[in-house]
């Protein structure tokens, strides 16, 4: 499909001032939605960090940021990949209670990503974090914080629908939550992109739970870093993980198209844990392991909110170029 729309578009993909007034519309309304929610307040956020510290986010742990060393500063610097670990940072600066929490407008580059119609080098999120307690460290409080995200995301549905002609609501009224390793069960022969469409085309919008913990061919249903979602505590239903995707099934191109990750945040425990589950236990010694590891963060949930993808997906684009400008290879963009 995604080569069909270049054939026919001559490689060119150009956005309309109808279009970028539809971006600012969303971009403007949506994290008020997600503030509200969630009970966020907006923060400044870096576009770059000190290398060496822990605190750019390594992603699937393999993947490396844009570095460069600033004349004036004589320090290895670091354009971020996700600012997963910098928020919770940011929380106990902050000195914020249980309840209370922070979003910012996430400017990243992942130099290693691979674009297509959906993925960009170029990363725009809405990142939000929020304190909790150690009892809030539950499956329930994490897809109680899922709903509310998704109240929000169907709220700019109906928005975007009322301003702009041509968009029909189309989301279910929940999200329905399944396990990674109750997905694999029930399509053992399929991979995991084949299962996540299955899944969306299905039930509309999904959340896919404990996403980095090993299934039972010994590999995850997707990469996560070791250090910020728990992806490996038992859970009650004899599962493993807090942690959890939030997809929706996108008909134009007839795909599952993932808008949020997110999960409640290691504890020392589990930090400990992944690091050794992925032979990284070397991490324990960083300035940002080393003050969760001796109880100086708050507990948090946290995730990202791709802002293109939710642009992509309510104005119902084909391509991610059609909502974001970026650098592109030969033939997109």
């Amino acid at each position: 499909m995604e080569t069909k729309f270049f054939e026919t578009q001559a490689g060119s993909i150009s956005r309309s001032l109808e279009t970028e007034d539809a971006i600012t519309f969303i971009k403007e309304t949506f994290p008020k939605l997600l503030a509200q929610k969630l009970n966020l307040r907006r923060v400044t956020a870096p576009l770059i960090v000190e290398s060496g510290l822990g605190i750019n986010d390594d992603l699937n742990g393999i993947e490396k940021p844009v570095s460069f060393t600033a004349s004036a500063i004589g320090k290895p610097i670091e354009i971020v990949q996700s600012l997963a670990k910098w928020k919770r940072l940011t929380l106990s600066h902050l000195k914020l209670q249980p309840g209370q929490g922070i979003y910012t407008d996430m400017n990243a580059l992942r130099p290693d990503e691979v674009p297509d119609a959906i993925h960009s080098i170029y990363v725009d999120q809405w990142d939000w974090e929020k304190c909790i307690t150690a009892a809030d460290r539950t499956v329930d409080y994490f897809q109680k914080t899922v709903n509310e995200i998704y109240a929000a995301i169907l709220e700019m549905e109906i928005l975007v629908a009322k301003h702009i002609g041509g968009i029909t609501p189309e989301l279910p009224k929940s999200i329905h939550f399944v396990h990674s390793a109750e997905v694999e069960s029930m399509y053992p022969n399929l991979t995991t992109r084949e299962r996540e469409n299955a899944l969306c085309k299905q039930f509309g919008a999904v959340c896919i739970e404990g996403i980095g913990y090993p299934l039972s061919d010994g590999k995850p249903s997707d990469g996560r870093a070791p250090d910020y979602d728990d992806w490996s505590t038992p859970r009650p239903d004899g599962y493993r993980g807090l942690n959890g995707d939030i997809l929706v099934w996108h008909k134009p191109l007839g795909i599952a198209l993932e808008l949020s990750s997110m999960g409640i945040r290691v504890d020392s425990a589990a930090l400990m844990l992944q690091l050794q589950m992925q032979g990284l236990e070397h991490r324990s010694k960083l300035h940002y392991h080393s003050m969760l590891l001796n109880g100086k963060l708050q507990q948090s949930i946290g995730g990202g909110i791709g802002q293109s993808r939710l642009c992509m997906f309510l104005l119902r684009k084909v391509h991610i170029a059609q909502v974001q400008a970026s650098v592109w290879p030969e033939g997109q963009g």
